[in-house]
């Protein structure tokens, strides 16, 4: 009520972003409370959201919601993994860079998804391909997954003194090598070009087979991260 005794509307609840790659992860993140930006590890993405940290509306937290590549081999497609760390290399390559996940966020999250597993998720610049690239960093880093844009959402929430939170869903497995034609078609806005997917079966015909058992996997994936996503609530579940 204000102070003349007129009854005004409650002001908008600050939001929370969530960062995700895909077109199709920022969909299913999307709910009351939640702002969702996409865009496949790009720089752009992290101005987009640099712009929503400046804007009126603020923010309560960021959550990096979406899929990610198994690094440890037990954890199979579908297997959701609520991050307890995220690293990712230090510019000039010297080292790792580490950003905590927020402790009261993270204990709300476990709550909702008690199944998930925890661990370190590791930020990478470019999508890894082969089993022997995630047998090593998982031996150089001890992440149990990674992706491409947990490590910039967590650079800007830690520079902005903004509570981090990391839920992703394992699509390939630490065993599985991703065939050229499954990355070639994504576009830096998050969604997925058909020509170059097609034109590359051309050309390789025999990645057919292991892009098949790639969209099974996403298939998957997708199951677990509707159910999280649902699960989770308004506002990802944020505590104030």
């Amino acid at each position: 009520m204000a102070p003349n005794g007129t009854l005004v509307d409650d002001p908008a609840p600050v939001p929370v972003i969530a960062v995700s790659g895909l077109d199709f992860e920022a969909v299913m993140a999307q709910g009351p409370g939640v702002i969702a930006l996409c865009g496949v590890g790009s720089a752009r993405l992290s101005a987009r959201l640099e712009a929503l940290l400046a804007s009126p509306a603020g923010c309560r937290g960021i959550i990096s919601f979406g899929t990610a590549g198994g690094l440890d081999p037990a954890l199979k497609p579908g297997a959701c993994v609520l991050a307890e760390r995220v690293v990712c290399r230090s510019q000039g390559d010297a080292g790792y860079d580490s950003y905590e996940i927020d402790a009261a966020w993270l204990a709300a999250l476990r709550q909702a998804l008690p199944e998930a597993s925890g661990g370190v998720l590791l930020g990478v610049e470019q999508p890894l391909a082969t089993v022997a690239d995630k047998q090593a960093l998982w031996r150089d880093t001890g992440a149990v997954a990674v992706d491409m844009e947990s490590h910039r959402a967590a650079r800007i929430a830690h520079r902005a003194g903004i509570p981090f939170a990391v839920c992703r869903v394992v699509v390939d497995p630490a065993e599985r090598s991703l065939p050229s034609s499954a990355t070639v078609g994504l576009r830096e806005d998050g969604s997925t070009a058909l020509w170059p997917i097609l034109a590359t079966l051309a050309r390789h015909p025999w990645q057919l087979p292991a892009l098949l058992k790639l969209a099974g996997d996403a298939g998957a994936a997708k199951r677990t991260l509707r159910a999280a996503r649902r699960r989770v609530g308004a506002s990802f579940g944020m505590v104030d």
